[in-house]
Formats: C-alpha cells, structure tokens, sequence
C-alpha cells in the first residue's frame, strides 16, 4: 500500500517478570506458536520493505526458536543493549536499518511488540494509511498515526487527549490525570507510525526525567503537537486485538480468542466443529470440507486431515499425524508422525505412532504400535484393507500385508511381516493354523 519505503520495528526486549517463567515472554507457547511468531506473522503480511526485531533478554533463545522465520522474512535482529524504554529502542533499530542499508532510510516506520499478539492486519494497514490521507486542501497529511481504543475497563492506561473539534492534543498518563481526564474512554495503546524523517527529529529531543528513567517513544507525540505538527488517532473497534500479554492469565485470555479466530476459520471452510468450547485446534493445521470434529479433540500444529473425516471425541492429534478422505478416528485414540488412509478407521483407545495405515483398514480397540525402543523410533507399515484385532500390540519395525488380519490380544514381534492375507494369533503371532475339522479332508490345513 502505498509508494513509499515502509519499515516495521518489532518490540520484543523485555524480560518479562511478571510471567513468573524462565524463558523468554515472547517464547511463551500460543496455539502451536511463539507468542512472538504471531506478531512476526501479522508484519509480513503488511509486505514492508524491512523488518527488525529488537531483542535483548533471551535475545539467543529466541533466535533459536524463531531463527528460520527470521531467516524466511529476511528480519533484521537488533540487541537494544540494556532497555531504556521504548524510544531507545526504536532509535536502536533506526541506527541498525540504516547501517544495514549504508545510509539513510526514508519512508515510515510502524511500531509493533513482541507480547501483542492479537493484532490484525487490517488495524495495522488504518495505521499506516492515516499517513497518506490529505486533511484539508493544502494536502497536508499526518506525520505520526497511533492506534487508540476505548476498553471496557480503561484504568492503569494513557488517556488520548482532545479539542474541541477532536484533534489530537497529547497522551495524558493515568496518574497525571483529572478527574474530568479519568472519565476519558479513550485509550492509548501503543501501536503508531511515524514519517521516518520526523521520527529521527524528534528521538533526539526525548528525555529521561520520568519516574522510569527512560525514552517513551510516547512522549514524542506531545512534542510534535506543540510544534503544530499533524499527529492521528485511530480507534479500534475491538479492543481485545490490542491487549498485551504481562502475566498468565493474560497469555490464556489471549489463546482463548486466537483459538476462536482459529475455529471460524475451519468453520468457514465446511468444517463441523461441534462444541468449539471444548475443541482445541492449533495454528498450522489443514482440515478438509466435510469433516467432523466431535468434543474433546485436541489437534495439534503441523496436523493434516482430509475431507469428510470424522475426529473424536477425546482424540489427540500431534504433528505429523495425517487422515485422509474418510478416515476415522474416535474415543482415546492419539496420533503422532502417522497415516491414516482413506476410509480407514481407529475408533477407540488406541496409540498409532510412526505408522502407515492403508485404506479401508479397520484398527480394534487397544491396538498400539510400539514404536520406541528406549533408543529410537520405528515405523508400522499396515497394508490396505488389514483387520487388526482388539489389543493387538505391533511392536515396530513391522509389516502387515494388504488383507492381513491379527487376532484379539495379538503381540506381533520386532522384524515381523505378515504375508497378505494371512491371519496371525497369539503371544507372541504366529500364522495361523485350522484345525483338522475346520480344514476337512483328513485334517490337512
């Protein structure tokens, strides 16, 4: 949008106390995914010519986890040294695009942080447009856009000041207010945009003497007013695509929304989700037009499930786990790194790791493959059209041949192959032999 250079500058250096963990705030897992990873999502689909991320505590713990994403988006990584607020580190990032670039940068630069994950693309594109839109006939436009709401409960925040015709005056912290300015619902929120040149005007000008001892990137916005500089408010309808995350039950506010954006999307693609209250989907995972998913169902990130399946209840799908069209999973049945082919069905209590299962294939009740010898994995390889009986074990590497069926409480050994066809019973399976009555003929089998 828009013809000139655009930067994003993603916040992401705090410490994060007050989660109470040892890793990093932004690292905090959010359906399938780095809280940080949603913010980094939400800027690459603005297409800005430049994005960098300024880290500073667990900066090596989060380019660890975040390293190939960083990679992907060609992500500038900046250490903002010891934080003095959010002014320092965005001059620190300014300093660093323009020693990457080896000169200058022009353009705008848009603020996001690190423990916003809920914030849309559609807020962050009003953001930015607000700097291209002419407010009179001079065509003169804003120099700073900032992202405003009115929450519910508006305590512990800035307040956006304004005239009487609604232009912009200043932030007044909350502790600095009136009473008149405690009943103002407006709120700042941290989110903004800047003309690059104005910013690197004004950065200069900021001070410490504040209660913190630190640059606030907000202050900015009081000294260009007084300059009669043009600053935008924008406001957002929904104030929950703002909200930080500082403490745990924030985090799980935050998941509880995200999972709702999750679940419409598959509703919206033909997906029968039937209690979404107790279904968890992560970010990452496919699901066909048709499919069912019943209560209870955990779906883990990196998931694929085809069309007119049916999940559930109380099933449990981790990465790697794929149902083709028509396959069935049902009670207490979990999933990892497996295949399950069309038509195919596991319908209850039964462990499927490192497996490959062929069409129409029936899985009884309590059937596990065994796939962790204390040492490494293996795989099962179950042929199409196979009946594995109630509580069979498959101890892997094992093989079951197209048509093959194991009898109820079966134990199929390492190394085993079950020919097509064949039935295999018993402790441990062996093929298995009629007896004389059943085979006819003089007992023959």
């Amino acid at each position: 949008m828009g013809s000139r250079p655009f930067t994003i500058a993603i916040l992401a250096a705090g410490m994060g106390t007050r989660t109470r963990r040892s890793e990093p705030k932004v690292l905090l897992p959010l359906c399938g995914r780095p809280m940080l990873e949603w913010v980094l999502d939400a800027a690459a689909r603005l297409e800005p010519d430049r994005i960098v991320v300024v880290l500073h505590h667990g900066k090596g713990a989060v380019e660890a986890a975040l390293g190939e994403r960083f990679r992907e988006f060609d992500c500038l990584v900046v250490d903002q040294g010891e934080p003095k607020g959010t002014g320092h580190a965005v001059s620190r990032a300014l300093d660093a695009c323009e020693e990457r670039s080896g000169g200058p940068i022009e353009g705008d630069l848009l603020v996001l942080y690190g423990d916003s994950p809920l914030i849309t693309r559609e807020a962050l594109l009003d953001l930015r447009a607000a700097l291209e839109e002419s407010l009179d006939g001079n065509g003169s436009t804003p120099e700073a856009s900032l992202l405003t709401c009115e929450p519910e409960d508006p305590a512990g925040l800035g307040r956006i000041l304004r005239d009487d015709e609604g232009w912009f005056l200043g932030i007044r912290e909350e502790k600095d207010c009136n009473e008149e300015e405690l009943r103002i619902p407006e709120v700042n929120t941290g989110f903004c945009c800047f003309r690059i040149e104005t910013l690197k005007r004004y950065l200069p000008l900021l001070s410490t003497k504040n209660e913190q001892g630190e640059y606030y990137l907000t202050d900015l916005f009081g000294l260009m007013v007084r300059d009669d500089r043009i600053v935008m408010p924008i406001v957002t309808e929904d104030p929950t695509e703002v909200m930080g995350v500082n403490r745990l039950d924030q985090l799980s506010q935050a998941r509880w929304i995200l999972q709702e954006r999750i679940h419409w999307e598959h509703l919206d693609r033909g997906v029968l989700i039937e209690d979404p209250a107790t279904t968890v989907i992560e970010h990452g995972v496919e699901i066909g037009e048709g499919t069912k998913i019943l209560p209870f169902t955990v779906i883990r990130k990196g998931v694929r499930i085809g069309r007119n399946c049916e999940v559930g209840p109380f099933s449990h799908l981790r990465v790697g786990a794929v149902l083709e069209e028509g396959a069935e999973i049902g009670n207490f049945v979990e999933m990892k790194k497996s295949t399950l082919g069309p038509g195919a069905k596991a319908k209850h209590l039964t462990y499927l790791g490192d497996a490959t299962i062929g069409g129409k294939t029936n899985v009884g009740a309590g059937t596990i493959t065994a796939n962790y010898d204390g040492r490494a994995k293996h795989r099962t390889e179950i042929g199409d059209g196979a009946f594995i009986g109630s509580g069979t074990i498959i101890v892997a590497p094992a093989k079951v041949g197209n048509g093959a069926l194991t009898g109820a409480g079966a134990l199929v050994t390492r190394n085993s192959e079950i020919p097509e066809g064949e039935v295999w019973v018993g402790i441990p399976a062996r093929p298995h032999r009629k007896s004389g009555s059943e085979a006819g003929e003089g007992g023959k089998a």
